[in-house]
């Protein structure tokens, strides 16, 4: 397989690209959403209810609109095991009785002949992953019905690197609790995140040469 030396080259380019120039331009696909309209607060009447909230009384802060904020309650727990087993045996044999005549001198036992064959597998995999937290994301937009979908991430800087927790997905207004919280199992079409960037994160990783290689590698 021939690549030419200008495609190799675009290749070797994007893959030496570190993690954390990455995770920071995907970092523009989650920021933040801010109303255009309606910023003006009508003045307080003194009721207890308000057309403009979410729920029936004026305290309910619950997100409704672009722009609100909605908190994510993690509490994600996931098992999965799996375990095969199989296993066959088959023999046979025959022979063949002929006059002598036909033989030819040879024993009629060389004429003989039989087989036994046997196999066995066995093969289990089992995963549990787990993530627990809280997660601050916005409403960026209302779908018809008033179903909200909602984007956000955290990003968290330490010694050697960043932390990344993104979020997406789809939220009902009924799952979102008094205090503007939802479980992260109520998301629909939820896609959750967790990578990491910089120095750590880029020392499990292949080398950009090594990682260009292997794309344009047959094998």
């Amino acid at each position: 397989m021939k690549l030419a030396p200008l495609s190799l080259l675009l290749v070797l380019l994007a893959s030496a690209c570190t993690s954390t120039m990455v995770e920071e331009a995907e970092s523009l696909n989650y920021d933040p959403v801010y109303p255009t309209e309606g910023l003006a607060e009508a003045a307080p009447t003194g009721g207890i209810y308000t057309a403009s909230s979410a729920g029936l009384f004026a305290s309910d802060r619950r997100a409704a609109r672009v722009g609100d904020i909605l908190t994510v309650q993690f509490e994600e727990r996931f098992q999965a095991s799996k375990t095969q087993s199989t296993s066959g045996q088959r023999a046979s044999d025959y022979s063949i009785d002929m006059p002598d005549a036909l033989t030819m001198g040879l024993d009629n036992g060389a004429l003989d002949n039989g087989t036994d064959q046997s196999f066995s597998g066995k093969g289990s995999a089992q995963q549990s992953n787990s993530l627990t937290g809280r997660l601050s994301v916005s409403v960026i937009r209302v779908l018809p019905g008033g179903l909200l979908e909602i984007s956000g991430q955290k990003r968290l800087t330490l010694n050697q690197g960043n932390e990344y927790i993104r979020l997406t997905g789809v939220v009902r207004p009924e799952d979102i609790n008094a205090e503007n919280v939802v479980m992260s199992d109520r998301i629909a079409h939820a896609t959750i995140k967790y990578v990491g960037a910089g120095a750590i994160s880029d020392t499990s990783r292949q080398g950009w040469l090594r990682r260009g290689l292997n794309e344009v590698s047959p094998l």
